[in-house]
């Protein structure tokens, strides 16, 4: 198998970082023909990166950077196509702990890939999901860590694209929802939000109501820079950031930094149309990571590299290395803590 480049460069190359948030995924031709047109961002990243497994990750992984562990995160991929609708989300969970067999075998590599796991499973079952929270469980044994379920709408059908029709708005708020929540509690679980930035209030409540559960923000919230948001993302940022702060008052809540290298912020960058480097990168990103960092402190916030979304803007290597430029600030106490040692404390990772 041939390898990522690796010249060399890289800042702080025996720093030991997990990657928080990655995805796997293998979408045939036949399955993305019969999506939407590719008329935005999301959609032309999964033409572009229709199959990334283990081995399209391992590629990226052998970069320079030393990733000693990653958390799989749902992404609707390997669903089973047979049996209860409700179950069908266990499939992917399956997948991702086959993966994480394989990698544990060590004939990969020393990377524990996948060695936590985040399903997915609708909350808004109410008390009947906590079968399929369990199914989950049985599926990935101890790697399995929390589920996510999207929130992410806008009355702007243009900023989600084809994403648009996915889900109402006020899912969070939802009294079936809400009802499966609790389970997360009784079984350990935490919970990854995905939500869009006008709708931090709904997870700033959904916290408060369940202070007993740990709740892990995606993206660092994903400010938006496209359709109707077009040219205000930088001078609405003070109310991102208000928003953030109000959100970090919630001592259940945790920050991922990253994300920003998808479309939906609205950075000048594509396949096509690459940054300069990787301090460009850092310039554009710092005032989101160094504002959730003062929020929440070090010890309540982790790097992710969103991959291959975020591969819509860079490399994985230069993801790495801009959030190393970006904390170069920090003590190194602070630096472990962003890089690793958040994630092994809020996923309870033995690694």
């Amino acid at each position: 198998m041939s390898s990522a480049p690796n010249d060399g460069n890289v800042l702080w190359p025996e720093l030991p970082i997990i990657d928080a948030h990655h995805h796997l995924w293998n979408w045939p031709v036949r399955f993305l023909d019969e999506q939407p047109p590719r008329s935005h961002g999301f959609m032309d990243i999964m033409y572009r990166k229709s199959r990334y497994l283990l081995d399209e990750f391992l590629f990226d992984l052998n970069c320079g950077h030393n990733i000693v562990g990653t958390i799989f995160v749902e992404c609707g991929a390997m669903y089973r196509a047979d049996g209860p609708a409700e179950l069908a989300s266990v499939g992917e969970t399956e997948f991702a702990n086959g993966v994480a067999a394989m990698s544990a075998s060590g004939l990969y590599g020393t990377t524990q890939v996948c060695v936590g796991i985040v399903g997915h499973a609708d909350l808004r079952l109410g008390d009947d999901v906590e079968g399929v929270l369990c199914a989950h469980m049985s599926a990935a044994g101890s790697r399995l860590r929390g589920v996510r379920q999207v929130c992410s709408h806008d009355p702007d059908p243009d900023v989600l694209g084809p994403l648009s029709k996915r889900v109402a708005a006020g899912l969070y708020g939802d009294a079936d929802f809400r009802r499966g929540f609790a389970a997360l509690e009784r079984l350990s679980l935490s919970f990854d939000a995905l939500f869009l930035e006008p709708q931090m209030d709904d997870v700033l409540q959904l916290a408060k109501a369940f202070p007993g559960t740990n709740i892990i923000a995606n993206h660092v919230g994903i400010p938006l820079g496209v359709a109707s948001y077009r040219g205000t993302r930088e001078n609405r940022f003070p109310t991102w950031r208000q928003g953030i702060r109000r959100l970090a008052e919630c001592p259940n809540v945790y920050m991922k930094l990253g994300g920003l290298g998808m479309p939906f912020a609205g950075f000048p960058w594509s396949y096509a149309n690459r940054p300069v480097d990787s301090a460009e990168i850092a310039a554009a990103w710092r005032p989101y990571i160094e504002a959730c960092v003062e929020a929440f402190g070090p010890s309540r916030c982790m790097f992710e590299s969103n991959f291959p979304i975020d591969s819509f803007s860079c490399e994985y290597k230069t993801v790495w290395d801009a959030y190393k430029i970006v904390s170069k600030q920090y003590s190194p106490k602070d630096v472990s803590r962003l890089f690793s040692e958040t994630a092994k404390a809020v996923y309870k990772m033995q690694i």
